[in-house]
């Protein structure tokens, strides 16, 4: 991901507060957080700790981020999509 595309914190932090998901799932768990060192605890309940690590590690994103109004999911698995945007 390009830095110029990363979401900026004020950004991932009202993302957090409008996530209908645990804040912690917008969190990748891959091969880069492990590399990086990450523990995924370290992340459940604290959504300083997400917008955090997300700010300073913005390819670790899950996306699609789904935003409608004052709503957001993440867009995975796809078949959500549909009945979120209804």
């Amino acid at each position: 991901m390009l830095k110029a595309n990363r979401p900026d914190r004020a950004t991932l932090e009202h993302l957090v507060k409008i996530l209908e998901d645990p804040p912690e799932d917008l969190v990748r768990k891959d091969s880069k957080f492990k590399k990086l060192g990450l523990k995924p605890d370290d992340y459940v309940g604290n959504p300083k700790a997400v917008v955090d690590v997300l700010e300073k590690h913005g390819e670790l994103l899950q996306r699609p981020v789904i935003v409608r109004g004052s709503k957001a999911i993440i867009g995975r698995p796809r078949d959500r999509v549909p009945t979120f945007l209804d």
